[in-house]
């Protein structure tokens, strides 16, 4: 285990380029309890010199993560080195990624709380297994809630052993209602053990980053382009499983997804691990889309022409995984500046929301998205809080589309119209595209192939800025 582990960080050292390409030395610790995904990606500040000085903690030593933060404690204290560990595919864990209890089914404390919210200030939002953000069953006002073209991750946890369908454990699967248990939770501990910021992923398994929706390779080796690749009887197309209810996953469900995004100081692994520990960070589905969001007292509508927006934005407010400052005299509610730049290669922008999470009177988690500012803004209007769809430009039988519907960039300063200065809340922006072709349409065209009326063959590619919190003074 020793050499194998010495060999690996020697390989991040001699590809690990300062200033041109950052090699992070980490782990994957693979809990998976019941079949239930709790997985967590390890990342280390360090260098060669410190991580190999241990050996990575294994499921087999134990799936609870507590022990996987006592075994990141110990390394700290014995080589004076820093970790972080990012939690990912929450939509796969039966609802034990926010579950209310700990690993032995103990009520959360303030001690849990501590150690969780030092180590795991950053959740995997979506990757290519789906979007953990939330679900049509928890979001029913969210238009874009769940997957972008696949409606609802439902096809069971890591293992295909469980189907999380009840609603009752909803709300411990998916991240905006795991920030709501967090919230939750500090109010009654006096901790948030549930506030972390946003990173998306590819988790595929091909040693490949080809996750571009005309360009996937698939998760596997044998889920690479092909004509069968989507067949329902084809073994290049699904996983059966080995118990339970033994459904299966195929590979057309399967996202060609995502990135994680650093607004670093420079291209240094310190620096990069800095940015990611104060959530300085957010996730995209793929899209290389330019994202930025502060949050303050004093933000003004002038404020999105400057050419300067993001020193703007450190001036005047907190960028995105900070904590709003306390509100100076006058100030009745926080501003947030908010700013979208398109993927050079992908759609134009339909829209930024910022959505909103925040305890009521009877201190349960509450939830509202806006739309802040949208493409076409002189065809779209607001109707009721209902803003008109963008269009669809894509022509799915050659996997094609035109930007000639939403706008290449968007910006604007919102000020949140409901703010109650005594309850606890969050704000994350989420920035979408317009409608371009998914994988799946690629295949279609590129192999002339007819798919399923279930197989979607398009999508609305996002990115996710981590939040913004706002904590009352008393």
């Amino acid at each position: 285990m020793k050499s194998v582990w010495q060999n690996y960080t020697a390989t991040a050292e001699k590809f690990n380029a300062p200033g041109l390409f950052t090699a992070m030395i980490g782990f994957e610790w693979t809990s998976v309890p019941g079949g239930n995904n709790l997985h967590r990606n390890v990342l280390f500040r360090d260098n060669k010199d410190k991580a190999d000085q241990i050996l990575p903690f294994s499921a087999w030593q134990s799936e609870d993560p507590e022990k996987l933060w006592e075994w990141m404690a110990k390394y700290e204290q014995k080589t004076g080195g820093k970790l972080l560990a990012i939690p990912h595919n929450a939509n796969l864990s039966n609802g034990r990624m926010f579950e209310l209890v700990d690993f032995g089914g103990n009520p959360l404390s303030k001690d849990y709380a501590e150690k969780r919210a030092r180590y795991e200030v950053l959740q995997e939002i979506i990757q290519t297994k789906g979007n953990s953000e939330t679900h049509p069953v928890l979001s029913p006002n969210d238009e874009f809630a769940g997957d972008m073209g696949v409606a609802g991750w439902e096809y069971g946890n890591l293992t295909l052993t469980e189907r999380p369908l009840s609603k009752e454990m909803m709300p411990t699967n998916y991240l905006r209602a795991g920030l709501l248990r967090g919230l939750e939770q500090e109010a009654k501990l006096g901790k948030n053990p549930f506030k972390f910021g946003f990173v998306g992923s590819t988790d595929v398994h091909n040693s490949l980053t080809a996750i571009e929706e005309d360009n996937f390779f698939g998760k596997m080796p044998n889920q690479e382009p092909s004509a069968k690749r989507w067949e329902h009887k084809s073994k290049e197309s699904s996983w059966d499983a080995a118990a339970g209810p033994a459904q299966t996953r195929y590979t057309w469900q399967y996202m060609a997804a995502g990135y994680a995004v650093v607004w670093a100081t420079e291209n240094t692994r310190t620096a990069i691990w800095d940015a990611m520990k104060r959530r300085e960070a957010y996730g995209t589905s793929g899209s290389r889309i330019i994202l930025r969001f502060f949050g303050g007292w004093g933000f003004e509508k002038g404020d999105v022409r400057s050419r300067f927006l993001a020193e703007t934005g450190y001036e005047k407010g907190v960028p995105m995984g900070g904590d709003l400052k306390a509100a100076p005299a006058g100030a009745k509610a926080p501003s947030f500046l908010v700013a979208a730049m398109k993927d050079p290669r992908s759609g134009n922008l339909d829209r930024i929301q910022i959505v909103k999470g925040w305890l009521g009177k009877d201190g349960k988690g509450q939830e509202k998205v806006y739309d802040v500012v949208w493409g076409d803004a002189d065809r779209r209007k607001l109707v009721k809080g209902k803003l008109a769809p963008v269009g669809n430009t894509v022509d799915t039988a050659t996997a094609t589309w035109t930007n000639t519907i939403g706008d290449p960039e968007l910006a604007a300063v919102w000020t949140d119209p409901d703010f109650d200065p005594s309850a606890r809340a969050f704000y994350y922006a989420r920035a979408i595209e317009i409608p371009t072709p998914r994988w799946t349409a690629y295949d279609a065209a590129r192999f002339g192939i007819k798919l399923p009326p279930e197989v979607p063959l398009t999508v609305q590619e996002r990115a996710w800025a981590s939040p913004i919190w706002y904590t009352p003074a008393n």
